[in-house]
């Protein structure tokens, strides 16, 4: 697969809505893709996850009676595959009207299937529509998006990046809620709060602003943007530690959040109200 291939996506195509179970739905798509474009190979620079949520899941239970839940899918930055979006819904769809003994029967498929098709294994959760854990959390950081600054670059230019000069190291978390990527397939719109977490020369604040927002007219999946901005990160300075992540507001019942790090273990930070 190369990115011509993208065109021929499910996702950008007029698709029937399976109601009855049917992992062949599943499209994956190589990480290897977009990664050659960014210089890496087999050693990657960073580990981390591509957290999932679905909120439209549902099937039977085995007296007919509908179970909805909240769903959440946690794919490892090492696997070889990703999941093409609309086929991860239209699976998920699959689901609706098809009898599982239990709830533990349903993740269990779940993982069964995402393992298999992405090449890793994945974990699987789910969640009673009524279980608090979706609930939004206070920002954690420096918000750069008030900082006055002027730019008319809209595609990704890392020569934008800089430090700040001093010699004082720093720790510190900076985030923006000005990420927008387009989807690679359908041209549509993908908007997301990405945080920046590092400790090690200062990053010079009104230099990163300008450079998440030129990824405005960028064409690429959430998770590659992710991985895009981690590389110019790593290849601008010696961090003692940088993590890169993302969360983007959901479209067609799943959002997306990636995050790449140096350190392994490292959570995504908390959710917004957008989300």
């Amino acid at each position: 697969m190369n990115r011509e291939d993208w065109q021929n996506l499910p996702l950008g195509k007029e698709t029937r809505y399976e109601s009855t179970y049917n992992p062949g739905l599943l499209y994956p798509i190589p990480r290897a893709v977009s990664r050659v474009q960014l210089g890496l190979g087999d050693e990657l620079p960073f580990v981390g996850e591509d957290e999932w949520w679905g909120y439209e899941l549902s099937w039977l239970n085995p007296k007919g009676v509908p179970q909805v839940a909240v769903a959440r899918f946690s794919f490892p930055a090492s696997s070889s595959r990703m999941v093409e979006s609309k086929s991860f819904k239209l699976y998920l769809n699959s689901f609706n009207q098809t009898e599982f003994a239990s709830w533990d029967a349903v993740r269990e498929t779940l993982a069964k299937d995402l393992s298999e098709v992405s090449g890793a294994a994945v974990e699987v959760n789910l969640y009673n529509v009524e279980d608090a854990v979706l609930a939004p959390e206070p920002p954690r950081g420096i918000c750069l998006d008030r900082l006055d600054i002027e730019t008319r670059r809209y595609q990704p230019d890392a020569s934008i990046l800089k430090l700040a000069g001093g010699a004082e190291p720093v720790s510190e978390t900076l985030y923006s809620h000005l990420l927008r990527s387009n989807c690679p397939v359908t041209g549509q719109p993908d908007w997301a709060t990405v945080s920046v977490e590092y400790q090690g020369p200062a990053l010079h604040r009104e230099a990163l602003l300008a450079y998440i927002i030129s990824f405005r007219e960028h064409q690429d999946f959430h998770e590659h943007c992710v991985e895009r901005i981690f590389c110019d990160l790593h290849r601008l300075a010696a961090f003692e530690a940088l993590t890169v992540s993302a969360r983007y507001t959901r479209r067609g019942g799943l959002d997306i959040n990636p995050l790449r790090s140096t350190i392994a273990g490292k959570p995504l930070p908390p959710r917004f109200a957008r989300q």
